[in-house]
């Protein structure tokens, strides 16, 4: 080519260039966005109990409370202390199957119990020995602690 012919060639028309100038700087915000998205929600994460009710029933002279949980939180929780009128239980009642003699019992494991992000209906469930002081129509405290330092409250009257 002579340099005659390389001066009359002709270049992209600047609509053109700033047309593609655009979209390219549009893709690149889009990556980043996607990109930092998913960096926040690494850092975002939390837990949430809900306590979606609670109630007792009387079998002889023992009551059972059961707690109808949720986790709606983007974190899984994992429950490892039951305090029933802020009274800790005996590290030995917990992951009971029933009732211990005079004591509060539960079915939730001293090592924790783990509720995944999301999960639906999870039961716990806690025993009060007739022996252990408390009478129909009291209204009981239960709190249960997670690991993540989270208390979760609920009162339930005794039937």
């Amino acid at each position: 080519m002579k340099l005659s012919e390389l001066k009359n060639r002709k270049a992209i028309s600047p609509v053109i260039a700033t047309v593609i100038l655009v979209a390219v700087a549009i893709t690149v915000a889009v990556a980043v966005a996607y990109w930092m998205g998913g960096i926040a929600s690494q850092y975002t994460k939390f837990e949430k109990i809900e306590i979606q009710t609670g109630y007792s029933t009387k079998v002889g002279l023992d009551w059972t409370i059961t707690l109808e949980l949720k986790n709606s939180g983007t974190a899984d929780a994992t429950l490892n202390r039951v305090f029933i009128n802020d009274k800790p239980l005996v590290q030995a009642n917990y992951n009971a199957t029933g009732v211990v003699l005079g004591a509060v019992s539960t079915d939730v494991e001293y090592t924790g119990t783990t509720l995944a992000s999301g999960a639906e209906d999870t039961k716990v469930t806690i025993w009060i020995s007739g022996t252990y002081g408390l009478t129909s129509g009291t209204t009981v405290s239960i709190k249960l602690h997670s690991a993540g330092g989270m208390d979760y409250i609920k009162l339930v009257e005794l039937v």
